[in-house]
């Protein structure tokens, strides 16, 4: 009797699904929320913000290539991998990603930790803008007015931000130059890359295991190539490249490459709208463990913010666009 035909492993169920999606999605609000707080409390400030962000990429690289091992997809890409193609699909939204880890990492220092997670939503705004410009996605009016509440979250928070602190100028200055306008700007980069990245999942479908390797290594690149004349670069070549850590700086970099494949993950199994429940969970995630570690409850502003923040990006997740038939 003729031997049958080996069955191909069947696809995994709904259910397994759903579990997966929400596993991975605690997992990053945890991430996402706790990550202000553990780089401000295990990362000094003599820490050079060069090192810090180069050793973040290289762990996303580790990480990302240890989970395309145990899912059987790295032979796959070895044979098939080009590096036209990964420039094509990964080399600007990698440069961008680095930039804008870099002021990121600025804002940490200078910003309390819920101010940062707040404004740091800002992204979704110019998320929204460049997705238009680039993929012609259009916005629901529901969507457009919770950007509206967004834009006024933000405009309360930076205002809150640059007069609490007022007892001298240089303070106030300190936190709209070194918080608030690097956090704004990372947010305008993340806009851009996060619709580029679309664009090349959409055109290039590559997986997001691979998409994150190859834009750590050409964001890495990026800025070894920056700290020959970058005032990093020179206090790397004085003092060391990893001058200030401590074993417990590396706390900070695991988690922020962890939260990387994570957010992959999550995008890759649940979509957008699973992903903004995430953000705002994580905002209550980072309210409640500054109130908890820093004893410090969250200001006025903040308060008043809060509500703002989380009502307009659930808005905006639950109210796509949808394209109306055309009436015969």
């Amino acid at each position: 009797m003729a031997a049958g035909k080996q069955k191909a492993p069947a696809p995994p169920s709904a259910e397994k699904i759903n579990s997966r999606v929400w596993f991975y999605s605690l997992l990053l609000t945890l991430q996402y929320g706790a990550q202000p707080l553990i780089s401000k409390r295990f990362t000094s400030r003599e820490v050079i913000v060069t090192s810090l962000v180069l050793t973040c990429e290289i762990a996303k690289i580790i990480c990302a290539l240890i989970f395309m091992a145990r899912d059987g997809s790295l032979k796959k890409v070895y044979r098939e991998w080009t590096l036209v193609g990964a420039l094509t699909a990964s080399g600007l939204p990698a440069a961008i990603y680095a930039l804008q880890n870099s002021l990121l990492q600025i804002s940490y220092k200078n910003l309390d930790s819920l101010t940062f997670s707040m404004l740091n939503q800002t992204k979704i705004i110019f998320t929204a803008l460049f997705t238009y410009l680039i993929l012609r996605q259009k916005q629901s009016i529901q969507q457009i007015g919770a950007l509206v509440l967004l834009i006024m979250a933000a405009v309360l928070l930076s205002f809150g931000e640059g007069s609490k602190k007022g007892t001298g100028s240089g303070s106030s200055d300190q936190i709209l130059f070194s918080g608030i306008i690097p956090v704004l700007v990372a947010s305008v980069l993340s806009g851009l890359a996060s619709s580029l990245c679309q664009w090349a999942s959409q055109v290039k479908k590559h997986s997001s295991y691979l998409m994150t390797v190859e834009m750590s290594v050409v964001g890495s690149l990026c800025l070894l190539a920056s700290t020959s004349k970058s005032p990093d670069g020179e206090a790397i070549r004085i003092h060391g490249f990893f001058y200030g850590w401590t074993l417990m700086t590396w706390i900070p970099v695991v988690s922020n490459a962890l939260g990387g494949i994570l957010v992959g993950l999550v995008t890759s199994y649940a979509g957008g709208v699973k992903k903004g429940f995430v953000i705002v969970s994580a905002l209550l995630v980072t309210a409640m463990l500054q109130f908890i570690f820093e004893g410090k409850p969250p200001s006025l502003y903040c308060l008043l913010a809060l509500p703002l923040v989380a009502s307009s990006i659930s808005i905006y997740q639950k109210y796509p666009y949808r394209v109306k038939k055309k009436e015969a």
